[in-house]
């Protein structure tokens, strides 16, 4: 995809821009002199799912360099196989 697309096109630039703005809300909400709690909970929840989609992409983004790098994800295993080995408990 092309930087021109990532312009012109708003839903191909991915959660960043939503994420931003979840968190501006947040932030205004809980300055409020009533129903800071409730604005506490919530940003946590966000914090918590902002938190999980990271994790799964980051997770997705390990598996496909494994794929596309197989001499260097069989490197790794055997570098953590070595230290597994070595390590005393």
């Amino acid at each position: 995809m092309a930087d021109g697309d990532l312009r012109d096109n708003p839903a191909a630039r991915g959660p960043r821009e939503g994420r931003d703005a979840e968190g501006v809300a947040g932030v205004a909400g809980a300055t409020g002199a009533t129903g800071d709690v409730e604005d506490a909970q919530e940003s946590d929840a966000a914090r918590r799912r902002r938190r999980a989609q990271f994790l799964r992409e980051l997770h997705e983004a390990k598996q496909l360099r494994d794929r596309v790098q197989p001499r260097r994800a069989r490197a790794a295993r055997m570098r953590q196989q070595m230290r597994m080995r070595t390590f005393r408990w």
